[in-house]
């Protein structure tokens, strides 16, 4: 197996979308679990806007409302290129991004990876090492390790393997899968592979290209800057995740909030996800959270924003104000974006060539 042609699908939109008779979340894993796909995940949001500027925050939403929804399906690019133009499809208002990632399994080669790189760890929510939620082991290992941070997002449905793993009440949800981002040099994704692939016992990982902008507060880099379009005239795009904690203000309101809304009342970016997640560190900060299932007040929070390169710029200089004094932000280039709105559609599922 290689490492290198394999893509990452990603779609955002509202929980309670429906294609046809059946939730469009139902229709798309239904559609990755049919296909073999390697893995895909569901995370719940907690806070969104989109392109017609509805405001969905964790102040006013509950469960009986209308939650924002990501859900990413790795695999190889010919198989991810096949079922991306069917999502699009199927969504009838969202956000779907396609990106390059290695994706690493026990059997897979070493890669070797030069550059500031965010590494995508899958594993079971109730999978353990040694005694201790897998998920903990791995957050550990990367603080050991240097990363500048690194954040765990609980699956509530999603595919391993190949395999449906739909989250029950009754039951354990052992398989059902976990997200875990870290942000590292190459030199330290380089170093941690082996040690993460002999830890776990059927390891799925992703590496991808990714910039480090700010970490605890410090501005480091801006976005880097990128043409509207490649040389075949593709659109290309950009992506910041900013992570913070619940616990982190400006102006006595949480950042991820006050991200949200500073961004679309002054129309910096066109949209924007906030995913809470169940544990995490940023810095020297030891790993923390909460236990598994309870959300309280203690977690991290990760605030997505896609967007033309013009226009992360833009939205960038919103959240440099805003994360004076806390916060890891990332950007990465996505060569590939459609934004979907009551049927009209911007952009398309070609992938644009540039490098940076």
């Amino acid at each position: 197996m290689t490492t290198t042609d394999y893509l990452k699908l990603t779609a955002y939109f509202a929980e309670r979308l429906r294609h046809e008779h059946h939730f469009v979340a139902d229709a798309l894993l239904d559609l990755y679990g049919g296909s073999d796909i390697a893995i895909s995940v569901m995370l719940r949001g907690i806070a969104s806007f989109g392109p017609e500027h509805h405001l969905r925050t964790d102040e006013t939403l509950t469960g009986s409302e209308d939650p924002p929804i990501a859900i990413a399906a790795v695999d190889s690019a010919d198989k991810i290129s096949a079922l991306a133009d069917r999502t699009v499809s199927i969504i009838p208002r969202g956000l779907i991004t396609l990106e390059r990632a290695q994706l690493i399994r026990r059997s897979s080669p070493a890669p070797t990876v030069t550059d500031m790189c965010k590494l995508t760890v899958y594993v079971g929510r109730h999978h353990r090492v040694a005694g201790v939620p897998a998920y903990r082991a791995v957050c550990d290992l990367l603080h050991q390790r240097g990363f500048a941070g690194a954040t765990v997002f609980l699956g509530v449905d999603g595919t391993a393997h190949g395999q449906r793993r739909r989250a029950a009440f009754f039951s354990r949800n052992t398989e059902v899968p976990l997200m875990i981002i870290g942000l590292g040099t190459g030199a330290q994704v380089n170093a941690v592979l082996g040690e993460l692939t002999g830890l776990l016992e059927n390891p799925l990982l992703t590496v991808e290209r990714a910039q480090l902008c700010k970490r605890a507060g410090d501005l480091l880099a801006r976005p880097a800057e990128l043409p509207e379009t490649d040389a075949e005239g593709h659109p290309l795009w950009q992506k910041l995740m900013v992570h913070t904690s619940e616990t982190a203000h400006h102006d006595g309101v949480p950042i991820h909030r006050a991200i949200v809304r500073k961004l679309m009342q002054t129309g910096a970016a066109g949209g924007a996800t906030v995913l809470r997640a169940v544990w995490g560190f940023s810095g020297a900060d030891k790993p923390h959270g909460d236990r598994l299932f309870q959300f309280g007040r203690q977690v991290p929070v990760t605030t997505i924003v896609v967007d033309t390169p013009q226009r992360i710029a833009g939205a960038f200089e919103v959240i440099d104000e805003l994360t004076r004094e806390h916060g890891v932000i990332s950007a990465e280039m996505v060569p590939s974006a459609t934004i979907v709105d009551a049927g009209q559609r911007l952009g398309g599922t070609d992938l644009a060539q540039f490098n940076y």
